[in-house]
């Protein structure tokens, strides 16, 4: 789960301009706050997986393989974790919005 011997991990941590450049080219974006950290602010055309909701691995495996996923949430740390879990789950196209919500509201 860590990492520890650099192999792949299944996902890359991009920025907000490349995050952005993605969800251009018909990527399906997913956030996995909670619902209340809305008001944080959230990306146009996001789909909401919360990851504290307790049907979120079986939301995850209903996901179709194929599509490029960008996933987010406050600061990149869930939705690096869920990034991991995906790829374990066999998707190959996965992106980590590195700094979360928080990078993407400074970049806008």
């Amino acid at each position: 789960m860590f990492n520890l011997f650099g192999g792949p991990k299944g996902y890359e941590n991009i920025d907000v301009p490349a995050f952005k450049e993605k969800m251009g080219n018909g990527a399906v974006v997913i956030d996995v706050r909670q619902p209340e950290e809305l008001d944080d602010g959230s990306i146009p055309g996001h789909k909401m997986i919360s990851m504290r909701d307790p049907g979120f691995v079986e939301r995850l495996q209903s996901l179709e393989k194929g599509p490029t996923y960008l996933i987010y949430c406050r600061s990149g740390a869930r939705s690096a974790r869920t990034c991991e879990a995906l790829a374990e789950m066999g998707h190959e196209d996965l992106y980590n919005l590195a700094g979360g919500i928080i990078a993407w509201n400074q970049m806008n």
